[in-house]
């Protein structure tokens, strides 16, 4: 584990990826705050399996969904635990083509947990041929709301920038934590859903985002 020490007696700067908050007393009695160093870096091919370690936990209250076009709410309480059953073994061989055939991978690690992830996919989709999907985003229930997630969406959208992406493509989960964090990112609904990526989840809430006009920012 590396650390990164922050005196109380300074003003702590940066620090977006903190993990959970220690602390130290010093031999002279001055405290100092211990703050885990989250590092990012690109996924190798035999770490892919670890992003079902990422915790996806959370208790949803409202989804969304469209109403000519417009995002509304609507109540519906799910507690969800984790992964679904078979999850892992339904996409993991999906997420292993796309790596194969050069789908950018970033993870995020606390130590060695891996405690985020983010893939873009390097298949140009839309009429155009000029958008790249956002394939998966997620966040450790314990280090959400703390700017990583927006960090992750940020390297992908300068990976999808430097292959010539005009677009990212989000096929996102409907729940109004997730839809709210690609709103605050800049996303919008798309205007021209991909026809095969909306067979494949047609509960979704398809969103795009503008690669060259908008860059957003947010927390996530």
């Amino acid at each position: 584990m590396r650390w990164s020490l922050i005196s109380l007696d300074r003003i702590a700067v940066s620090a977006i990826f903190n993990g959970p908050l220690n602390s130290i007393v010093r031999p002279d009695a001055s405290e100092v705050r211990i703050f885990p160093v989250i590092e990012l870096r690109k996924l190798l091919r035999e770490e892919i399996t670890q992003v079902w370690n990422i915790d996806r936990s959370e208790v949803i209250e409202k989804f969304y969904h469209l109403q000519d076009g417009v995002l509304m709410l609507r109540p519906k309480h799910v507690d969800v635990l984790g992964w679904p059953p078979g999850e892992a073994d339904k996409y993991t061989p999906i997420l292993l083509d796309c790596f194969d055939r050069g789908g950018w991978f970033c993870g995020a690690f606390d130590d060695t947990l891996l405690i985020g992830a983010v893939v873009l996919e390097s298949r140009f989709i839309g009429t155009r041929r000029d958008q790249l999907q956002l394939k998966f985003l997620h966040v450790s229930r314990a280090y959400r709301n703390r700017g990583l997630g927006a960090q992750l969406f940020e390297g992908a959208m300068a990976t999808a920038r430097e292959r010539g992406a005009h677009r990212l493509y989000i096929s996102a989960t409907p729940s109004e934590n997730t839809i709210n964090f690609y709103v605050r990112l800049g996303c919008t609904v798309a205007k021209e859903p991909d026809p095969d990526l909306f067979e494949l989840e047609p509960e979704d809430i398809h969103l795009e985002f503008e690669i060259l006009t908008t860059q957003g920012s947010g927390k996530g």
